[in-house]
């Protein structure tokens, strides 16, 4: 491919010039080296022409920029090449900025990373101001920081505590939030105003905005350091400097340079040079390319626009209210309306976070039907069930449910742990049948498993997955088995949390010994996150179908039969208030049944082994196509480390053959439950 067919430079009658990046064959706009060596023949060409104003803007529906390309991280060998990387880049937004004449990012929709360093390196930055407009940093989720020069020129722009706060969480700003933080001068209302918008940058006298005298204060030199322990602190409350470096790093940087331009450049390659090598950053990127892949999926399909959903339970309720917010006309069904009232209640807080036009919101809220009757069942391009988890009352419901389908519509469960041959066999067509199993909560899970029966047709299975993606989720392929994929593999993993209690190891302290080796909760709190009663059941179910013993569940039970739940009742093995968790429930704070003996290191190695070795078994069973899929529905099912890469990965990493040996010795000290799975041998 030609770079040079990625910018279409003109100029107009006022002698201002437009240079439009549009990358051809992609779907958004990307820095690799080869773009960034064009735009660099590109403002060449300008500095001859020497026009009025440059204002460079998006050809691309969806947005500005949306980054560097990450896939050339992945071929660094060494240092060198990092830093002669990240030069390049430097070297094209310096020449940009350089520029005598008024110079304009237009911005509609997205310009992260890379694409908002470009932004930084203009004088003025126009932008639509509506719901897709996205600006971020959010190169510190790939274990690195801003390099094209983000770190000083977002500290110029912006003052060091915005600048700082963008940089250090990754977050996106929106809407009208990025006008108010100074990420953008001018906004309008839509694409047909952005030129004139960006023209008037050009042609007028005003001088774009800068921080005031307090936000510059903080980058004084006699500052920065007294600064360093508290934001360093900030960051340890998150996460640990040995698993994520890149926030650490950025302090340092700042602390040090304060965003001098004369050496915060050089200092600023040298630092992401450094950890584009690290561990951390290498699978981060993975990470990143893994969720690239799931969202390739379904491309082709038609996504359906009509869903029915049959039960407004928490789960029901909420996956109802997200197909609503995403644009499909949905109706909720269960058996009176006043069990509908408040999952349309809960719906609206919905809509109210994250809908910011009164209008579209009056839309959303019009989308979703309360439909006791199930009168949209006929008309639904697909039916959700998400009732109880008991396969008989499952059956029954589909016994009446199906002779209202139309042609062509598919039934999707939401079973978490029921294998869709049981549920078919009272199906006259199982061939509809599918899985779509969304995980808890609903809007900040990404993750759907698209569970394939035996007797799925490829039309339900494609039609999940376009529902997926037209959701905004990740679809997961699977084969029906029990537990699924994400289920299944955490069941070993919240069972060896409970065999330690009953040993006496405190609740506090067996999720330490997980957040240790970089879980961002540990599996009692993840399982108070999910639902004590919902991790009861699905463990039982797995536990029986797959032949295993269950172990000493004196504690989880007594939570279930005091109706603690966990993070939905306000109480499980934690105290919950507002959804956030507030330390070990008094009740069980004291209830240790002896001194355990197990070291720290022994039960981190215990729980971390118990879920590799499932995973290895999942893989093995030709659950998931291949070991990157189980990666991947392990981190964005679950949570598990993102920076160890996933289960199967971190055991590469490590070594199969010492994961296997090591799973020998627990098995010699802890019992049979350890024994490794033969598909370690294959791996080794």
């Amino acid at each position: 491919m030609s770079t040079a067919a990625c910018f279409r430079l003109s100029v107009d009658a006022e002698r201002i010039a437009w240079l439009t990046f549009d990358k051809p064959g992609a779907s958004a706009n990307a820095l690799s080296s080869e773009v960034l060596d064009e735009l660099d023949r590109q403002l060449a060409v300008v500095e001859r022409v020497a026009p009025r104003g440059l204002v460079i803007l998006s050809a691309k529906e969806n947005g500005f920029v949306a980054g560097a390309d990450v896939k050339e991280f992945t071929t660094l060998a060494s240092v060198a090449e990092a830093e002669a990387l990240i030069e390049r880049g430097q070297r094209v937004l310096a020449r940009l900025e350089r520029l005598p004449c008024p110079t304009v990012a237009a911005i509609h929709g997205y310009a992260l990373g890379g694409g908002l360093e470009l932004a930084l390196a203009c004088r003025w930055r126009v932008a639509v101001e509506d719901d897709r407009l996205a600006l971020g940093l959010p190169e510190v989720m790939l274990g690195i920081h801003p390099g094209f020069g983000g770190t000083v020129r977002a500290v110029q722009r912006l003052g060091a505590a915005a600048a700082l706060d963008l940089m250090l969480t990754g977050r996106t700003v929106r809407g009208s939030k990025a006008r108010k933080l100074g990420l953008v001068d001018r906004v309008c209302t839509d694409r047909d105003a952005l030129r004139a918008t960006a023209r008037s940058c050009v042609l007028g006298r005003a001088r774009p905005g800068r921080p005031s005298w307090l936000a510059r204060a903080m980058s004084f030199d006699i500052v920065r350091p007294l600064l360093r322990q508290r934001l360093r602190a900030q960051i340890a409350r998150r996460v640990r400097e040995a698993h994520y470096p890149a926030p650490y790093a950025l302090i340092d940087l700042w602390v040090r340079y304060g965003a001098d331009p004369r050496t915060g450049y050089d200092a600023e390659r040298r630092s992401i040079a450094k950890l584009a090598l690290t561990e951390t950053a290498r699978n981060l990127v993975r990470v990143f390319m893994l969720q690239d892949a799931l969202k390739s999926q379904g491309a082709d399909a038609r996504a359906p626009s009509r869903v029915h959903v049959i039960g407004a339970g928490v789960m029901g309720g909420d996956i109802a209210a997200w197909c609503a917010l995403r644009g499909l006309q949905v109706t909720l069904q269960d058996r009176t309306l006043e069990l509908i009232t408040p999952a349309l209640q809960r719906a609206q807080a919905v809509f109210d976070k994250r809908i910011r036009n009164e209008n579209e919101r009056a839309a959303a809220r019009a989308r979703l039907v309360a439909d006791a009757d199930g009168h949209g069942i006929a008309e639904a391009d697909v039916v959700i069930e998400a009732i109880v988890e008991d396969l008989q009352i499952k059956q029954s419901l589909y016994a009446t449910l199906e002779p209202q389908l139309k042609p062509g519509a598919i039934l999707a469960t939401n079973t978490s742990s029921i294998v869709l041959e049981e549920l078919a066999t009272t199906l006259r067509e199982p061939s509809r049948l599918v899985g779509l199993h969304f995980f808890n909560p609903v809007a900040q899970m990404p993750l759907i498993e698209i569970v394939r029966g035996q007797q799925s047709s490829e039309h339900a299975v494609a039609t999940a997955i376009a529902l997926t993606r037209k959701l905004d989720k990740l679809p997961l392929p699977c084969r029906s088995a029990p537990g699924f994929v994400v289920n299944r593999i955490l069941v070993p993993y919240m069972f060896e949390a409970m065999h330690a209690a009953a040993e006496g190891h405190s609740i506090d302290a067996i999720d330490a010994a997980a957040k240790a080796f970089g879980m961002p909760m540990g599996p009692v709190e993840l399982a108070d996150t999910v639902g004590l009663d919902v991790c009861r059941h699905v463990g039982r179910i797995v536990s029986q179908a797959l032949g295993r013993p269950t172990p000493d569940l004196a504690q989880l039970d007594a939570r279930i039969a005091a109706r603690e739940f966990g993070r939905k009742s306000g109480l499980g093995f934690y105290l919950w208030t507002a959804g956030k968790q507030g330390g070990v429930n008094p009740a069980i704070a004291t209830a240790v049944a002896a001194t355990p003996t197990t070291s720290a290191d022994d039960l981190t190695d215990r729980l971390v082994l118990a879920l590799a070795n499932e995973a290895v078994a999942v893989l093995r069973a030709g659950i998931v196509s291949d070991a990157d899929t189980l990666d991947a529905a392990m981190i964005f099912g679950s949570g598990y480390a993102p920076f160890r890469g996933g289960p199967l990965h971190y055991a590469r990493s490590a070594g199969f053959g010492r994961c296997r040996d090591r799973l020998r010795e627990l098995e010699a000290r802890y019992g049979a439950r350890f024994a490794p799975d033969p598909g370690w041998d294959a791996l080794v």
